[in-house]
């Protein structure tokens, strides 16, 4: 698939991305050669190979699951900037 000016002048107007006129033939070449390489990264053998999430080998740290009571409201409300009955009051966003 060649990319060529016109179609970079279209993807350009479409994002909405002003591109001078002398920069879309080096573009279009630019756009050539990585879509190359994709092909070219098409071509590696990738049966039995896992798909990975991530390059790198980390969990994140959990803590335990437990069932509490709660915290305590008045001092979780306690700096609020307004609070009732310890609860937060905020402004009406919906009329």
């Amino acid at each position: 698939m060649a990319i060529d000016a016109a179609t970079v002048r279209k993807v350009a107007r479409l994002a909405r991305i002003a591109t001078p006129e002398e920069r879309l033939e080096p573009l279009a070449q630019e756009l050539n050669g990585i879509m190359a390489w994709i092909e070219q990264l098409a071509e590696v053998d990738t049966d039995g190979c896992e798909p990975l999430t991530s390059v790198v080998a980390a969990g994140l740290p959990l803590r335990e699951d437990v069932v509490t009571m709660g915290g305590d409201p008045a001092r979780v409300t306690s700096n609020a900037p307004k609070s009732v009955n310890n609860f937060f009051v905020v402004p009406k966003v919906v009329e």
